[in-house]
């Protein structure tokens, strides 16, 4: 069976360019057709509390503005209805984030302090849509995003030093003072695509350019990324759902911004413009 899979691919992408030899490329417009494919709203979140992450943003999670901005906010992405969330809390915590997500629900006017974004977004909006239970679908993994300060860089450092010497240059929306931003302008400008493809770089891709003469120390440290999302993917994908759910994801933003890239080439999922909830 296993040496059928290069053949029966071999097939599919002769059929493919066959295909395409005959479109007219001067008539085709975008498919508008809805799909039947589970909608997803894919929010990318700074970590509104206690964060492990190289990057943080300084936010008080206990000041009462920054929580009625909080509410207001998950108010709009409730216009969403989603009908399944999930966060960005460990499978092995599931337990403990239904117990406090009960108790939310139980008593609706109380604020919950659990895991920053999630008790300040993700439990108002299931309040709100009434949902049942909320999902933790992360994987915890860690990796060494400094290596290319621990070892001699012999594969490119020129561009590493010249993209760290000017890192907006390629992205000059981003170059910001975040400090003066709105709480609803910071996730704006967080789940714009230039940000999320930012994210991936500066977490990932960047590190294949690190590496000793024989070595690929950096893309084997930019692999243990790619992998830990990949894992969060896969629990997505754990969840028992219907073409009727609506799913909202609520995770940090290089999460958000990897989950974007499978999402969007996914057969079962489709993405929503997660901006048009941001009005």
């Amino acid at each position: 069976m296993k040496n059928l899979m290069p053949a029966i691919a071999l097939v599919i992408l002769t059929i493919c360019l066959g295909k395409l030899e005959k479109i007219n490329y001067k008539n085709t417009t975008p498919n508008l057709v809805e799909t039947d494919k589970i909608k997803v709203l894919n929010f990318a979140t700074f970590h509104m509390g206690t964060t492990s992450d190289a990057y943080s943003v300084e936010f008080d999670e206990k000041d009462k503005k920054n929580q009625a901005d909080t509410k207001k906010i998950a108010g709009m992405i409730a216009k969403f209805k989603p009908t399944v969330i999930c966060v960005e809390v460990p499978l092995d915590e599931q337990a403990k984030l239904s117990s406090e997500y009960q108790k939310c629900l139980q008593n609706p006017n109380d604020s919950s302090d659990f895991y920053g974004e999630v008790g300040l977004i993700a439990f108002e909006v299931g309040k709100i849509c009434k949902v049942d239970s909320i999902y933790g679908i992360d994987y915890e993994m860690s990796y060494n995003y400094n290596i290319g300060s621990e070892i001699k860089n012999e594969i490119d450092p020129s561009t590493i030093n010249e993209f760290y010497s000017n890192p907006f240059k390629l992205y000059p929306e981003l170059n910001v003072d975040e400090d003066k931003l709105t709480t609803l302008e910071r996730l704006k400008l967080g789940n714009t695509a230039k940000c999320l493809d930012f994210l991936i770089n500066v977490n990932a891709d960047l590190l294949t350019y690190i590496g000793s003469k024989d070595g690929y120390e950096g893309a084997d440290e930019a692999a243990k990324y790619y992998h830990r999302n990949l894992r969060i993917f896969s629990n997505l994908n754990r969840i028992k759902t219907t073409k009727e759910d609506r799913i909202f994801i609520l995770s940090g933003g290089s999460h958000a911004a990897f989950l974007k890239e499978f999402i969007k080439r996914s057969p079962k999922y489709e993405m929503v413009n997660t901006l048009e909830y941001l009005k």
